[in-house]
Order: C-alpha cells, then sequence, then structure tokens
C-alpha cells in the first residue's frame, strides 16, 4: 500500500484532515494503527483546550412519538458549524439515543452511535475535526400516562432539527381534532410566549424574589410614599406572574383570551395541560 493510499485509509477511519494524517503516519513509521492512535490522543488534546470557549450556538432536535417525546440541545460556537452536514447528523443520531436513554445525559455519553463509538468519543472526534467547542445542553423526556405530546420546532434546518424546540404534554376526555390543533397551537404559543411555570403558584420562589428586588431598586428613588410604593409593588408582581404563567397568557391566535379561557371553552374534554419544555439556542 502506498503513502498517499494509507494516508487515504486514516483521513477515512480518523476524520482527520490530510495534513494531520500525513504527519501521524511519519511519526508512527509508516503503522496505520498507531497513526490512528495518535490522532485520537492529540484529538483530546485539542478538544480540552477548546472545552474552556464559550458555546452558545447549535441547535435542537425532537424525537418521539405523541406518547414519549424528548428533546435536546447540542452547542457550538458558530451558526456556521450548526449549518455542517455532520454535525446536523450528529444531532439527529444522538437524539434517538437520547429519548431511548429518557434523557439520561450520563448514560448517553456511555452509549455506541451507529459507528461503534460512544457519544463522548464522537463528541471528541467532531470537536477535533472541526475546530470548535461542542457541548451536550439540556434535555428532558415528557412521558405521562393518559396524556398526548405535541411538539414545535422553530427554524428548521432539516428534518426535527432547529434552532428552538418546545414539548408540551395535554390530558383531555376521548380523541378530538380540535383538540389536536390547540395542543399544536398551544406549542407555537409557548415558543413565542415562553411562560415559566404552567400555574402562578408553580414560579420559583427565587425568580419571584429576584424580581421583587428589581422592582425594588426601581420604585425607591421614585420619590413615593412608602405605602404607595408597597402597592405598586404588589401589582407588579401580580403582574409578572400572570404574563409569566401559561395559563394567565394572553392567547397568541386571540390576545383578548387568555389560555385559560381557550381551555374552558372545550368543556366537555377536561383539557388538562400536564407539562411543557422549551428550549432556545442561545437563552
Amino acid at each position: 500500500m502506498s503513502e498517499f493510499e494509507k494516508i487515504k485509509k486514516i483521513r477515512k477511519l480518523s476524520g482527520a484532515g490530510f495534513k494531520d494524517c500525513s504527519s501521524a503516519l511519519n511519526e508512527s513509521n509508516n503503522d496505520i494503527d498507531k497513526a490512528i492512535e495518535i490522532l485520537r490522543i492529540k484529538g483530546i488534546s485539542k478538544a480540552t483546550k477548546k472545552m474552556s470557549r464559550v458555546a452558545n450556538e447549535g441547535l435542537i432536535s425532537v424525537s418521539g412519538d405523541q406518547k414519549k417525546t424528548s428533546i435536546i440541545e447540542v452547542n457550538c460556537e458558530t451558526d456556521f458549524v450548526a449549518k455542517n452536514e455532520d454535525f446536523i447528523n450528529f444531532v439527529k443520531e444522538l437524539s434517538e439515543i437520547n429519548n431511548e436513554l429518557n434523557s439520561d445525559l450520563e448514560k448517553l455519553k456511555k452509549t455506541n452511535m451507529k459507528n461503534n463509538k460512544s457519544v463522548e468519543e464522537n463528541l471528541v472526534s467532531m470537536i477535533a475535526k472541526i475546530g470548535e467547542k461542542i457541548t451536550l445542553g439540556r434535555s428532558k423526556t415528557i412521558n405521562h400516562k393518559d396524556s398526548k405530546n405535541y411538539f414545535y420546532l422553530h427554524t428548521i434546518v432539516k428534518d426535527n432539527v432547529g434552532k428552538l424546540g418546545v414539548i408540551v404534554s395535554i390530558s383531555c376526555e376521548g380523541n378530538d381534532d380540535k383538540v389536536d390543533t390547540f395542543g399544536k397551537q398551544l406549542t407555537m404559543h409557548i415558543a413565542a410566549s415562553n411562560p415559566i411555570s404552567i400555574n402562578i403558584n408553580d414560579i420559583n420562589d427565587k425568580i419571584i424574589n429576584k424580581e421583587e428586588q428589581l422592582i425594588s431598586e426601581e420604585l425607591k428613588n421614585s420619590g413615593k410614599p412608602d405605602d404607595i410604593i408597597k402597592k405598586i409593588s404588589v401589582g407588579k408582581i401580580k403582574k409578572f406572574k400572570e404574563d409569566n404563567s401559561l395559563l394567565t397568557q394572553q392567547w397568541v391566535m386571540e390576545p383578548k383570551k387568555k389560555v385559560q379561557d381557550i381551555i374552558d371553552e372545550f368543556k366537555s374534554k377536561k383539557i388538562l395541560v400536564k407539562e411543557f419544555f422549551r428550549i432556545k439556542i442561545g437563552e
């Protein structure tokens, strides 16, 4: 086998560039297996250095069906890499595995992909090959008994891969095309309105406390009496809760109504929003 053919084989097996393959082959005294090992070690080293950088770009993928649906985020540094075919295919395959493993990221990293290498190994190889920091971000699997899941992807790059993703789980009595339409519309509403919780009382106390601090800072130099400031603060917190709770948000399809008003119109169906999850790249 000629040197060129050996380099070609190493490139195919490692995914590294021509120059790196040639250098590794020389370093290994023309031993293909040793050259691949050298590239792997160098790749890990390069990947480790890149992990200190910021990865605010990437893709989101959704997998599963209406009973069990999963979403996962994979981050990179630039939108250019997010459009790379290898990166897109990696995210798509990863998404399917993630659904099988119920979004257990530790198990996911150790699970083999189609090329018989673990997710972790493939991640290292891709970082070395592409030259950017790539990380696994947020993930979630939603699977409720007697519920139906709906999902929405915005800024779709390919198939079930995009930049913003939403899953929502709804239970109701009986099947109804109108309920399915509402479920799909609700995912779009969540994508646009970004609620924090389903109900007002479900908002985390830390978020409320932080908002109260910000309002207090905003009002303390207003010159208004303390009792007036307190009333204003209570009103602002009430408005904050309503604006950030799904059921009390204005319905994006008909802003004069709230989400709860739309649900109430399905009187006999007893619709209940069980859970939702939203991911947007960069947030």
